[in-house]
């Protein structure tokens, strides 16, 4: 028993897409075994089981993995050009800017107060260090030691208001009054103003009780607002008197008792007392002044230090918080105007065209650079209907390309299948990409390519040349050699391989003997 089988691949044309060995394959042979008894040109062959290959054919054209046309969003002087045609960049490569020198001034000032705000922050989160409060305990020792000496002197004030003013009246005015401590006090000089001599003794009765009673109470004196009013009360009092003493005196008349020499000097007197309390007046109200800023000053540094000691409220927190991610977005908008400025690579590439020069006005939206990723390309093919079925994602391809000949394969592998059609020359097709799986720097953008795609790839398959099948109603059928007879078997046919052969699912086993010629 002797036989062989030999296969040939159909020749496809290099723009559609057929099954290799498809029905339109060209069986050149079939092996043949001779039985006993069998007329000589009765033709068979054995079924075997074997691999069984699907693959797929078509052409392409290589193009790159990526390809981009560059411009600005906004218009602008151009500033700098820093890559020409054939020139490979890197990612993120600035390749052309405008002048952007205010949008730059206006980031760092956006910088800035960000810088600012996060420190804020950080010091809210951190709280009040030791050393800040060492200090704020300090500045309160401080103020309550100034408040100290503020009460003091407003003490002495009140002190020495009663002196000036004891002095004045029972020094001063007494002088030229009789009985000035009675309730009868007499005036011992002529005035022509009798209203104001009146009013002087009613004064003097009324002073020198305010008198009595502020020497009774000297034991109880002190700083308080009591002991401060009472003294600017009395001290009033008492200017008011010695305003009409001084009225008296203007109008006094020379006498045998009184000389015009001594009612000069008492004049002198009264003057100088008068100027002695509204001094005194003038001092004790500066003296409760600065009381007053001393007790508002310890009062401030007390609340301080309470502060620093309770620490930054979660409120303070999170408001200050809310300042920094403000602050972070005016960096980001002064960011993205910045980027507006510049062209930059969004992939490593080359660059394959340059409109843009430096002094030029560009327009926004429009091309200025154009570039292709340079470590990827890819093979862009039209499928016909007929055959996607068969392409999958990842199916493995040879590839040879017509620069280079059929003896140079590279091998590639399907990425990608377009879910929608593409109408090429009437006929709906698909968009197929494939990609090399290695580097090669022979490939360039724009070569055609011709492509062999492995779409199915199976071993111990029981398959025989489609020429074998016969079809009658609609059922499949083959002649088998039966007990040196010949008989019609039904099967069940599969899938079809490139090299012609169909798979046999049902009616048929290994070693059975199929009649490929009748005998004549």
């Amino acid at each position: 028993m002797k036989g062989y089988f030999t296969r040939v691949l159909a020749i496809v044309s290099a723009k559609k897409l057929v099954y290799l060995g498809s029905a339109a394959a060209v069986l050149v042979g079939i092996g043949w075994m001779a039985f006993g008894g069998s007329s000589a040109s009765e033709e068979t062959m054995s079924v075997s089981r074997g691999e069984f290959l699907q693959q797929v054919s078509a052409s392409g054209k290589v193009v790159p993995a990526r390809e981009v046309e560059l411009g600005f969003t906004t218009g602008g002087r151009i500033a700098q050009v820093n890559a020409r045609v054939g020139d490979r960049v890197g990612q993120g490569a600035v390749i052309v800017a405008i002048d952007s020198g205010d949008i730059r001034a206006n980031l760092l000032q956006r910088e800035a107060a960000l810088e600012t705000e996060e420190a804020k922050l950080t010091a809210l989160k951190q709280g009040s260090r030791p050393e800040e409060i060492a200090v704020a305990e300090a500045d309160v020792q401080g103020d309550r030691a100034a408040l100290v000496q503020a009460d003091e002197a407003v003490f002495d004030a009140i002190k020495n208001a009663y002196t000036v003013a004891e002095r004045a009246i029972r020094t001063d005015v007494y002088q030229f009054v009789s009985n000035p401590r009675s309730y009868s006090p007499q005036v011992n000089v002529t005035s022509t103003d009798s209203q104001s001599v009146i009013d002087l003794q009613g004064a003097i009765i009324n002073v020198e009780g305010i008198l009595a009673a502020w020497e009774k109470s000297a034991l109880t004196l002190n700083a308080g607002n009591e002991s401060i009013v009472k003294a600017q009360s009395n001290l009033g009092a008492v200017s008011k008197l010695l305003s009409i003493a001084s009225v008296v005196l203007n109008h006094a008349l020379p006498s045998s008792s009184v000389s015009q020499t001594s009612i000069n000097g008492y004049v002198a007197d009264i003057n100088a007392a008068r100027s002695s309390v509204n001094a005194t007046l003038s001092a004790l109200t500066s003296t409760v002044t600065a009381q007053k800023n001393a007790t508002a000053q310890l009062d401030a540094s007390l609340k301080n230090l309470a502060l620093k000691k309770a620490g930054s409220v979660q409120a303070d927190i999170d408001a200050q918080a809310a300042r920094v991610r403000a602050a972070e977005a005016d960096v980001a908008n002064g960011r993205a105007q910045l980027s507006k400025t510049l062209i930059v690579a969004p992939f490593t590439g080359i660059v394959t065209d340059v409109d843009a020069k430096v002094g030029a006005i560009a327009s926004s939206n429009s091309t200025q650079i154009k570039m292709i990723g340079a470590d990827t390309y890819q093979i862009e093919s039209f499928v016909p209907e007929i055959n996607i079925a068969l392409i999958k994602i990842d199916n493995a391809a040879a590839i040879t390309l017509d620069a280079y000949g059929e003896e140079v394969t590279f091998v590639a592998h399907v990425v990608s299948i377009d879910p929608a059609e593409t109408v090429r020359d009437g006929v709906s097709t698909y968009r197929v990409v494939l990609q090399f799986d290695a580097k090669d720097d022979r490939i360039r953008s724009g070569m055609t390519a011709n492509i062999v795609v492995t779409a199915g790839e199976r071993s111990n398959i029981l398959a025989i040349p489609v020429g074998l099948i016969k079809e009658k109603n609609g059922k499949k059928y083959v002649q088998v050699k039966e007990n040196n007879a010949t008989a019609e078997r039904e099967v069940t046919t599969g899938a079809l391989s490139s090299s012609g052969q169909i798979e046999i699912l049902f009616g048929l086993s290994e070693g059975e003997v199929l009649i490929v010629k009748s005998a004549e």
